[in-house]
């Protein structure tokens, strides 16, 4: 830690410090700042020059008096303690208890940066997790080690969502749960109670560790939390060998403060005024899960993004797509209807779903009832645009039985209680008694074998 402190702070916009008559710093390098009150921020240089730093200030630069600010550089980077103690806690964007109870005590200090993975060390994410919820186990399966972010729209129910995986998300093959590692980025007070008594009622609270940034915290504290939160992840995967799972919320909230401080860097705006690195930056956060070879611990994601005017091509939403392994759609219309999970499944997908589903690790009919579900509920769509049309007591016979079955779908397999844990095979026979409303002539997308062991029509 140096000794010297400078009080050359010339400029300070948008939470960031420039001081001049610097050499030697570093970039990445954490910063204290002391401001005319006495008060101590924290800081992290993100650009230096010969004679010039750029500081980010993680508690923003509001009322600073520059010529009464000093400014230390500590010659580290941004680092957090951890042990297994974390578990059960509550800590802000920089690791710092937020639940009233010490700091963390260790020898194990990481940047939050992380280290780069060798991708020859990586291996293939394989093994189906249940989530306990049928849309994503059936039809959108998650398995160990993806990201699959969950697109939602303003006022739709993924806090709930979220929170109903977090709790529920296990491998079958095992009793034990997830450590489940939670992050939420300028979210309201009352969200943030709502995953706290969430996680506390139902007794998976010492199984989570928290890292919560407010709505009216400092937007800058948001670039450094979802970092420091993969860094807890990583370590109770690969150090103590456990399965964790990320829940981001939300990563619109992360992009627009990415675009306030680029702004006041400065930096050439791109599609709708968001920075040209987005991609990038997103794409530093989410490839940090995964599994690595002879580790038997990992990390599988998944990010809440809100979509802006519900607009699925928006950047954040888009570049999201691009990057992650599928996406679990909200739908407004189905959350109108009273639908809970109002998962809209023609959207949804999950890329990795034929690694981990079938004979040896769910049933052997799986793949191919999801398909013939696919399948059921396009067409029926397609019926429902042609009633809303010519009404649907013009519809043939066959076609009133694709909407008796949309229905059903809706009601029934999409919606389930917020406290429901259906197992898989719950999940698949429940697909086969809906598919059962149609006579076996009609399911081209399943085996005879699948059909005389499952169906349960009468023809």
């Amino acid at each position: 830690m140096s000794i010297k402190e400078y009080r050359t702070a010339i400029e300070a916009r948008g939470g960031l410090l420039v001081v001049k008559d610097t050499a030697g710093i570093a970039f990445g390098d954490r910063v204290q700042i002391k401001d005319h009150a006495g008060n101590t921020r924290n800081g992290q240089v993100i650009r230096s020059a010969d004679n010039e730093v750029l500081i980010l200030v993680f508690e923003g630069t509001d009322d600073l008096d520059l010529e009464n600010t000093w400014v230390r550089f500590l010659d580290e980077p941004v680092e957090i303690a951890l042990s297994p103690e974390i578990l059960g806690r509550e800590f802000n964007g920089l690791g710092v208890p937020r639940d009233g109870r010490p700091p963390v005590l260790s020898n194990i200090r990481r940047p939050v940066g992380g280290s780069a993975i060798n991708p020859a060390a990586r291996t293939y994410p394989r093994e189906f997790i249940q989530t306990g919820i049928s849309t994503i186990d059936g039809l959108n399966s998650l398995v160990r080690g993806q990201k699959l972010p969950i697109f939602s729209g303003s006022g739709l129910p993924h806090n709930r969502l979220a929170a109903q995986i977090g709790r529920q998300a296990k491998l079958v093959d095992q009793e034990s749960s997830f450590s489940v590692v939670f992050a939420a980025m300028g979210v309201s007070y009352a969200d943030a109670k709502f995953f706290r008594d969430e996680f506390a009622s139902s007794g998976v609270l010492r199984n989570v560790v928290m890292f919560i940034n407010l709505a009216d915290d400092p937007p800058v504290e948001r670039l450094t939390l979802p970092r420091t939160a993969l860094t807890a992840a990583e370590y109770l995967a690969y150090d103590l060998d456990r399965h964790v799972l990320v829940i981001l919320t939300d990563m619109t909230n992360y992009a627009e403060a990415l675009r306030e401080v680029a702004t006041a860097k400065g930096d050439v705006p791109a599609r709708k005024g968001y920075p040209g690195y987005l991609y990038s930056d997103l794409a530093e956060i989410y490839e940090r899960c995964g599994r690595i070879h002879n580790r038997h611990g990992s990390i599988t994601m998944m990010p809440v993004v809100s979509m802006p005017s519900d607009d699925i091509t928006h950047p954040i939403p888009d570049l999201t797509g691009y990057i992650t392994e599928g996406q679990i759609v909200l739908s407004r219309e189905l959350h109108n209807q009273g639908i809970y999970p109002p998962v809209h499944i023609s959207p949804s997908l999950s890329r990795l779903m034929k690694d981990g589903i079938g004979k040896d690790d769910t049933r052997e009919d799986h793949p191919r009832v999801a398909g013939q579900i696919y399948a059921l509920y396009a067409r029926a769509q397609e019926t429902r645009n042609l009633a809303s049309i010519i009404g649907a007591d013009e519809l043939s016979e066959r076609d009133r039985r694709y909407l008796t079955f949309a229905d059903a779908f809706d009601e029934r397999f999409v919606g389930q209680g917020e406290s429901e844990d259906r197992s898989i095979e719950a999940t698949l026979n429940l697909a086969w008694e809906l598919m059962s409303m149609f006579p076996r002539d009609m399911l081209t997308r399943v085996k005879e074998t699948d059909l005389a062991k499952y169906y349960q029509g009468t023809d």
